[in-house]
């Protein structure tokens, strides 16, 4: 079973989020920006020589143009006519074996997303070939999982926070999480839910450890879930563990290079929630890297997933095979279309029992939303 040729699709599809807030960002960087009216994935199709095809996520955003070109010139052509893995042993030493010879290139950023979305889209063929889902592949024994909503941002307006977080309760969500940064918004929300509710906040690496700390600690009374990335830059790991002390849960990973990236994060005390990436970290190969040195350390994972093609399903996956309490992100908004069936977000999501990552797009909404798209293939390859 070879691989015969690869594919890069880069999307955009609408998507509603009913804000009632003045939209007075002009910049989009942030997924989750009152700016964006669409949200962008780029999503990978390995084919083999058999036909059956695998399909892969990686991270970009609004940079998806660069990791489109680290999978076009570097990544993709690592993999042309390779054997397709038939074991796991066998495919983390394909994906070894890429990651040292693209060593030269950065062990983070856009090659790295690239090679997750191949190492996803790998996985995902192993599972057809063995014929189990991936939850089941990867030893979970539950089929079914929890959500929990990850609002977009709301200008820090606290009517509007508190309403955006009512209806998120009224639809079933019991857990939610916030991008806001100021503290009266954050308190809105609080008072806006019962006391079971549990809620988070993400705000996106802005403080200082001094303002972070200060922050944390005003932020207490809330007894928030945690606080997700509140310092710049994100891998001053002390003072991580300096505003931790401030008496706020903290959770952080989302952004750290590569899974030997989270070391320093266990000696450190630094954190309460590990938060690695599938498209992102290195896909679903080195989440189970992290997934297994968090366990040792007896630190708690939840998987960031802001996004919306095959690494959400990755996600939903591997959420599968960690302890029962530990829930699935997904964006509060709602895609118009829907790509595929399970982006119609409910409080559980019941994971497929097809072989593999059960990922199966419309091919019309693709078609009709894709950006760019690039098929290289093992026969007209030099490499």
């Amino acid at each position: 079973m070879k691989i015969s040729h690869i594919e890069a699709i880069r999307l955009a599809i609408p998507f509603e989020s009913d804000r009632s807030t003045p939209e007075e960002q002009t910049t989009a960087w942030n997924a989750a920006s009152p700016a964006l009216k669409k949200m962008e994935t780029l999503l990978v199709r390995i084919t083999t020589d058999d036909g059956r095809q695998g399909w892969g996520e990686g991270f970009g955003h609004l940079c998806n143009p660069v990791t489109l070109q680290a999978l076009e010139s570097l990544v993709i052509p690592l993999f042309l006519g390779k054997t397709a893995p038939a074991s796991r042993e066998a495919l983390t030493a394909l994906v070894s074996e890429a990651e040292q010879a693209l060593h030269a290139f950065g062990r983070s950023g856009p090659v790295r997303y690239a090679l997750s979305a191949i190492d996803i889209a790998l996985w995902d063929l192993l599972g057809q070939h063995l014929g189990q889902p991936l939850w089941q592949l990867l030893g979970a024994t539950r089929s079914e999982i929890g959500l929990y909503a990850s609002l977009v941002s709301y200008n820090n307006q606290p009517e509007e926070v508190a309403r955006q977080v009512r209806r998120a309760w009224q639809a079933g969500f019991r857990t939610m999480k916030l991008h806001e940064t100021d503290y009266a918004a954050i308190a809105a929300a609080r008072a806006a839910l019962p006391q079971e509710a549990t809620l988070m906040v993400d705000v996106n690496c802005p403080w200082t450890v001094a303002e972070a700390t200060a922050r944390a600690r005003q932020l207490a009374e809330l007894k928030l879930g945690w606080l997700e990335e509140p310092i710049w830059p994100p891998d001053d790991i002390a003072g991580l563990a300096a505003v931790r002390r401030a008496g706020t849960p903290i959770a952080a990973g989302e952004n750290v290079c590569g899974d030997w990236g989270f070391e320093p994060f266990y000696s450190a005390a630094a954190v309460d929630v590990l938060q690695p990436s599938v498209a992102k970290v290195g896909g679903i190969t080195a989440m189970l890297r992290v997934m297994a040195q968090a366990a040792g350390h007896g630190i708690k994972v939840v998987p960031h997933c802001f996004y919306y093609g095959a690494g959400l399903l990755a996600t939903a996956h591997l959420v599968a095979a960690l302890p029962q309490d530990i829930l699935l992100e997904v964006p509060w908004i709602r895609f118009t279309p829907q790509l595929y069936p399970q982006l119609d977000f409910s409080p559980t999501l019941a994971l497929s029992t097809t072989p593999g990552l059960g990922f199966s797009p419309d091919l019309a909404v693709l078609k009709a939303h894709t950006v760019s798209h690039i098929t290289l293939s093992a026969e007209a390859s030099h490499v």
